[in-house]
């Protein structure tokens, strides 16, 4: 198969077809973002922007936080994001 062949080719997705290596590791980085990377980046974010975050920005990381589901299901039992008490000093 030609170069010119294979390019026009990959936006219809018809590229599979010719290497499925590409697909299924398509998948692994799709699949590894969506359950692993953005979910460790929500974490971060709410637990930085707790408490000055607006109105709106809380509403699109609620937003994110229910397309993203299964992934904060995964860490919810190993982070702890417990606002820190008044320290006596």
């Amino acid at each position: 198969m030609s170069l010119i062949s294979i390019v026009c080719l990959i936006p219809f997705g018809l590229i599979g077809a010719v290497n499925p290596i590409i697909t299924l590791s398509a998948y692994a980085v799709l699949g590894g973002m969506y359950l692993f990377v953005v979910p460790l980046f929500l974490f971060y974010w709410m637990n930085n922007r707790w408490n000055v975050m607006g109105k709106f920005e809380r509403l699109f990381i609620y937003g994110l936080v229910f397309l993203f589901f299964p992934g904060m299901v995964l860490f919810a039992p190993f982070l702890n994001l417990r606002m820190n008490g008044k320290e006596e000093s």
